[in-house]
């Protein structure tokens, strides 16, 4: 069994200023930024997605066998949590080269931060980060306080990632309550 690192943002605290260059930085050579709302959530972006987000969780360690397209579909897009404004994509000409998808978790009281990648040959030049930013500014402007994500803790660049945006261990819902 794996002990999952869970990790926190406190949105209301964030300062998106201490990595607004990340965003700069992509825009500068070329990479355009865009959600599946203004792509149109369409079939064939959906499909694309799809692509781009298994070729993605292939390094997550302990990944195992990535879903289906169509279970892709029905386990993470027709649900109730999915909004196509919270999938950014890092585009460079047509090409996808990046994703962050982040769902809506009302019930829960957070936002979650599901899957942030991108593809190797585009990696180390921060789009990460801007991918992370312009995730975390989604859940801040659909008036969400928290952003929990989620990894193997085998996943040390996703980790090390999430730390320097000020991510923190989360605390348990049952120490939350009583503090």
């Amino acid at each position: 069994m794996v002990d999952w690192v869970t990790l926190e943002l406190d949105i209301a605290n964030f300062d998106d200023a201490l990595f607004e260059h990340h965003l700069r930085r992509a825009r500068s050579s070329g990479t355009r930024f865009t959600t599946m709302a203004e792509l149109g959530d369409a079939p064939e972006h959906r499909r694309a997605l799809y692509d781009l987000n298994k070729t993605c969780s292939s390094d997550i360690p302990g990944r195992g066998l990535f879903y289906t397209y169509d279970e892709y579909v029905t386990q993470r897009i027709d649900v109730a949590t999915y909004d196509p404004r919270g999938v950014i994509v890092a585009l460079q000409d047509f090409a996808w080269i990046g994703m962050s998808a982040t769902s809506l978790r009302p019930d829960d009281g957070y936002a979650f931060a599901e899957m942030t990648g991108v593809l190797a040959p585009h990696r180390g030049k921060g789009l990460s980060l801007a991918l992370k930013l312009l995730a975390i500014r989604f859940a801040r402007s659909s008036g969400y306080q928290r952003l929990v994500a989620f990894h193997h803790p085998g996943n040390h660049a996703a980790i090390a990632m999430n730390r320097r945006l000020g991510f923190a261990d989360a605390v348990p819902d049952q120490a939350r309550q009583v503090s």
